[in-house]
């Protein structure tokens, strides 16, 4: 069950994690730079100057897990070549004709599937998941969550090899 349905069923509402907060930021720094260019330097200033994302239930605001954001924008800026590369396979559509929020989702999502492997693959691909729903088109998450299902074949095979057998 997901927090947000867990926080209407009991009438509270469960504040982003500071995980979630340095993903969204990221996700905007990575459109800016889709959008406009820019170097790691300027956009992690944007990125950490954004007005802080508000809990649901408007009681303050949460401010983001440094040391992810810095993480995500840092490798996807210096991967994103093998990054679109890896993902190339399992697109409908040429990189290029991806919008610049699906395209920057399946970055972020790529990047923490190749080279996060602390964060389990299933988490990964949810993570994007809840981006796409928020920030992409209609049905984008959908997209989403089938290109990141078939990378996360050949990026965690043995993770998704260990959870069946278990």
């Amino acid at each position: 069950m997901s927090a947000r349905v867990a926080g209407a069923r009991t009438g509270t509402a469960r504040a982003p994690s500071p995980r979630r907060v340095a993903r969204e930021r990221v996700l905007r720094a990575l459109y800016q730079w889709q959008i406009a260019g820019g170097d790691y330097a300027a956009l992690r200033v944007q990125a950490e100057q954004a007005e802080p994302e508000e809990i649901e239930a408007g009681e303050g605001s949460v401010a983001p897990h440094a040391g992810l954001l810095d993480e995500l924008l840092q490798g996807v800026l210096t991967h994103a070549t093998a990054l679109d590369a890896a993902l190339a396979p399992h697109l409908d559509r040429p990189v290029a004709e991806l919008s610049p929020i699906e395209h920057a989702i399946l970055l972020i999502a790529a990047y923490e599937l190749s080279h996060s492997l602390n964060v389990p693959y299933k988490v990964c691909i949810n993570e994007a998941v809840e981006l796409a729903k928020r920030y992409g088109g209609t049905d984008g998450h959908k997209f989403v969550n089938g290109v990141l299902d078939k990378l996360a074949r050949v990026t965690r095979r043995v993770e998704i090899e260990a959870a069946g057998a278990a």
